[in-house]
């Protein structure tokens, strides 16, 4: 992941809008001014706050901030001149002039296009069984276009109005995951109402259109595995695990927090060593667990068959040679590094640079083992990641 270093500060901006949009949201469908769309509450206007854009623009951001400030002073001015009437004059002076000084953001940058599902979330969440679900609907339906890659240079793509852009770009997976359903079962024209990408909402279901959204995100991280870092941060797939003797559990539910490791393993690769510093899990070819574990050796697997095809489209490898490699992920769900078979852990096999932390930014650092300095300065540095203007 790349772009610009995150700061609290915008963070918290980006919080606020979202969380009064969905406040919005949520009042209007209350009050029955709003309808329902796929089975979610309808954004009902035709725009919405371009969050993404505040993202690189910090100049527009802070207006944006210094406005919401201006326009909080004024509200409390409004309430105080309500309750304090000999007052009143100078209270309601002192918001006007608050609302006068406020650098008000222009309406065009401020503002983007909406969908009536730009709010939407996918109710099946990004797990392994999605994911394969979306390589089948994008092999199908989408490959012609894109490409297998997801570089946009499939055989179909010279005969659209537009080429399809390239999924290894952060450009369109920044796009709101509401907005991107909302355009695979709609399509998408250009100004001139050229069709640019067809509607396939005669063709997929709501869970279709949602898986291949998730399998994009996958093809996305695995095309850009050759630049280095990914564009985007991808979270851990959820999957079903299985530990010994006991009985299967979700990973979201099992892992309570932890960092998590998944490692391939297939009969030729010898199992790695169990660590208390994250929790590891196995994932085999056929989804089966290994026949005999050697002791402090790992020894829960992904009891999902499909979880080695989906590890291997992350990583950006081919199935057959996936066999010795690892991803790690962060306390907070994100994958953050990949491990290259039969190579010592080290600051290259970040794909996901969350950028310099206040605390350790220019301080080297006195860890000598290449995991244990990943760990550590993925902990320092926590990913914010703002994808169609919400904080995630």
């Amino acid at each position: 992941m790349s772009g610009p270093p995150p700061q609290a500060w915008l963070n918290a901006l980006l919080g606020l809008i979202e969380a009064l949009q969905r406040g919005l949201l949520s009042l209007w469908h209350a009050l029955g001014l709003s309808g329902d769309s796929h089975g979610q509450p309808a954004w009902p206007w035709a725009w919405r706050v371009a969050g993404e854009t505040l993202l690189i623009d910090l100049g527009l951001a802070r207006q944006v901030g210094l406005t919401l400030c201006a326009l909080a002073v004024a509200l409390l001015a409004t309430a105080s001149a309500l309750a304090w009437r000999r007052r009143r004059g100078v209270v309601l002076a002192a918001g006007a002039l608050a609302l006068a000084a406020a650098p008000w953001p222009s309406a065009s940058l401020l503002f983007v296009p909406a969908a009536p599902t730009s709010f939407h979330a996918s109710p099946a969440g990004f797990s392994v069984d999605t994911i394969a679900l979306g390589a089948r609907v994008y092999a199908q339906h989408c490959a012609g276009c894109h490409g297998i890659d997801g570089r946009g240079e499939g055989p179909l793509a010279a005969s659209l109005a537009q080429w399809p852009p390239t999924l290894a770009s952060p450009l369109l997976a920044r796009r709101a995951d509401g907005e991107l359903f909302w355009h695979v079962l709609a399509g998408m024209r250009d100004r001139q109402g050229r069709t640019t990408m067809p509607a396939f909402g005669d063709r997929l279901g709501d869970r279709e259109a949602w898986a291949v959204i998730d399998y994009m995100k996958a093809l996305s991280a695995g095309s850009s595995s050759s630049a280095g870092n990914w564009p985007v941060p991808l979270p851990l797939p959820e999957m079903v695990v299985r530990c010994a003797g006991a009985a299967p559990v979700a990973l979201s539910a099992w892992r309570g927090g932890q960092r998590v490791r998944l490692v391939a393993v297939d009969s030729a690769t010898a199992l790695p060593f169990d660590d208390p510093r994250f929790l590891t899990v196995l994932v085999t070819p056929d989804g089966r667990p290994p026949a005999q574990v050697p002791t402090f050796r790992a020894g829960c697997t992904a009891a999902s068959a499909q979880a080695w095809q989906i590890l291997a489209t992350i990583s950006g490898q081919a199935p057959a040679r996936l066999a010795g490699t690892q991803l790690l992920a962060d306390r907070a769900g994100w994958l953050r590094a990949r491990g290259t078979p039969g190579q010592p852990w080290s600051d290259a096999d970040l794909v996901c640079v969350a950028g310099p932390s206040a605390g350790t930014q220019g301080a080297p650092s006195p860890v000598t083992d290449g995991l244990t300095a990943l760990l550590l300065r993925m902990d320092a540095e926590p990913v914010r990641f703002v994808k169609g203007g919400f904080v995630h």
